[in-house]
């Protein structure tokens, strides 16, 4: 049934700086956890660990990685201690099939997981695995990578891309503004969505020059498809901090279920 699913969730992540931040996206964020069950574990597909040939982390007790430079102390001195699932992990390759994703054992909690769930799960108590994103796949075969992981939302897990649906860092300004190219790329990915028309959204580069300008170079779009490739037909789709902030960075975030 698919209302005994629990729910899979698209995260705009913005600045590593939400994590310490009370703003709209990380209490946004907070709420999101509040509408949802309570999941067993949680699968993130983070836009910041690119790998050749898919991985996921199956250790006991995942580092907290600060993959980033320039901020303030503060940002650098917080762990996310959650444990780690080498169950979970076991049980995606599979699903996945062992030819196709690997176990792995050094890479631990990137940005893109833990500064979003320190503001969900303050507690640390969910266990957290991450896939990677295989960047010899092309955008088809990350959407027919996820569709093998459906099953994981019967079993109690939180399946999370983070990301951004619009993502220019060289086009960014620090200020609160929407170029209108992010914000027609971002409002035709919501209808796409709302379409089911996977399809349009898989080749983005169809859409021309905003869709290029937005994408990028796409390790922060390849999240969504992972959310979107769990979806059941007909099932209900929501949005939340639907919002363009920078000029090019869309904060948007999607709940499926």
């Amino acid at each position: 049934m698919v209302d005994a699913n629990m729910p899979a969730l698209f995260i705009g992540h913005g600045s590593p700086m939400n994590a310490i931040e009370d703003n709209e996206f990380s209490l946004a964020w907070q709420e999101a956890a509040r509408q949802i069950p309570q999941p067993k574990a949680i699968l993130c597909i983070s836009a910041h660990w690119e790998t050749l040939g898919t991985q996921v982390t199956a250790m006991e007790a995942p580092r907290t990685i600060h993959d980033f430079y320039g901020f303030p102390r503060p940002l650098f001195e917080k762990q996310y201690p959650a444990p780690g699932s080498p169950e979970l992990a076991a049980r995606i390759v599979e699903l996945v099939g062992e030819s196709k994703v690997m176990p792995d054992h050094s890479w631990g909690l990137d940005h893109g997981t833990w500064s979003v769930l320190c503001r969900m799960y303050p507690q640390a108590d969910v266990p957290v695995v991450q896939l990677s994103l295989d960047r010899t796949l092309d955008p088809a075969g990350h959407y027919a990578l996820s569709q093998r992981l459906r099953q994981l939302r019967q079993e109690g897990v939180l399946v999370m891309g983070s990301g951004n649906i619009v993502h220019n860092l060289r086009m960014m300004v620090w200020e609160d503004a929407a170029f209108d190219w992010a914000f027609e790329y971002d409002a035709k990915v919501k209808q796409w969505i709302l379409e089911e028309d996977h399809d349009a959204i898989i080749h983005y580069e169809k859409y021309g020059k905003p869709a290029m300008l937005s994408v990028n170079s796409a390790e922060h779009y390849l999240p969504l498809l992972y959310v979107l490739g769990l979806k059941e037909k007909d099932e209900p789709v929501s949005f939340f901090a639907e919002k363009i902030w920078g000029g090019s960075l869309s904060m948007r975030c999607v709940s499926i279920g």
